[in-house]
């Protein structure tokens, strides 16, 4: 089969679509170089990452040298690096402008499932099935923290806006904060009924929201780590959470094909985006939180404006 890309204007009236030609099996991640925004990254099962123009939808880079799927990537805040996690146990560093590797990430024993760079751009943080955290110093690939106490495989990971936390998602059904200077951990968010697969910050590290296969989404305080709301109404379990860049609302991904934007004040449902004809596993707002960008199973991406 060969691939696409297909990029969506949406409006709440109206829609319009054309394509792309990509990598030629299943996309996985996507996502913006924010603040920019004029480039998008996406992951791949035939264990490349691709670098587009967001406007012309030319292919800039293809970074290959991982051995197995691409399942996880990050743009640092210079959009000078993107950073690749991958099910051969490494992450690696692509220099965005000549697309070559700068450094592999090398001492999980198991897949990296989430990576994540903090604001300043000198620490990568990466979750693996191996039950453990990473965080490393990106300028000379050093791990520098280790973080051990969740009881399954680790689904995601999240620096805060100041760089001072780590928040962690894990199969064990729960979140954990993390101390990022000094790995220690600060609290541990339950409630969820099955595995938590996605967690993340608001740009102000306020809020944390988190994304289950139990098929429900839950915002919490940062500072007191209760619950504020549960967002209820996926019809399948929701694999991505993330905040707009205003921290009103919340976007969640699901294997029922749609995608979710919530408010977070109300925990109700403003807007269903439908269109992709299988699983969705990754979603994304914009700088400006005017787009949205959806990634699914069915070999596509979309761009929803």
């Amino acid at each position: 089969m060969t691939g696409r890309v297909k990029i969506w204007g949406h409006g709440h009236q109206e829609r319009s679509c054309r394509r792309w030609r990509a990598t030629e099996t299943l996309f996985t991640p996507s996502l913006f170089n924010n603040p920019y925004g004029d480039k998008i990254a996406t992951g791949s099962f035939d264990k490349t990452c691709r670098l587009w123009s967001a406007e012309t939808g030319k292919c800039f880079h293809t970074f290959r040298g991982h051995t197995a799927e691409i399942v996880c990537l990050a743009f640092n805040p210079q959009s000078t690096l993107v950073a690749t996690g991958s099910m051969d146990t490494t992450a690696k560093l692509w220099d965005v402008e000549s697309g070559e590797e700068v450094s592999t990430l090398a001492g999980h024993s198991a897949e990296i499932i989430s990576l994540s760079f903090n604001t300043v751009g000198n620490r990568l943080v990466t979750g693996s099935f191996d039950h453990t955290v990473s965080v490393w110093d990106v300028p000379s690939g050093r791990r520098v923290h280790a973080l051990i106490g969740h009881r399954g495989e680790i689904s995601s990971v999240n620096f805060n806006w100041d760089s001072s936390l780590i928040v962690t998602a894990s199969m064990d059904k729960t979140c954990k904060v993390w101390d990022a200077d000094g790995g220690q951990c600060l609290a541990t968010l339950i409630g969820h009924d099955d595995e938590v697969l996605d967690v993340c910050f608001n740009y102000t590290g306020q809020l944390i929201a988190t994304a289950s296969a139990d098929g429900t989404s839950r915002v919490f305080n940062a500072q007191t780590y209760q619950c504020m709301c549960k967002l209820e109404g996926h019809e399948g379990e929701i694999s991505k959470v993330c905040f707009n860049p205003q921290g009103t609302c919340v976007l969640t991904a699901s294997a029922d094909k749609t995608a979710r934007v919530w408010s977070v004040s109300s925990g109700s449902c403003l807007q269903v985006l439908e269109g992709h004809t299988d699983e969705i596993f990754s979603c994304a707002f914009n700088y400006e939180g005017d787009a949205i960008i959806t990634g699914s199973k069915d070999n596509t991406c979309r761009i929803w404006r």
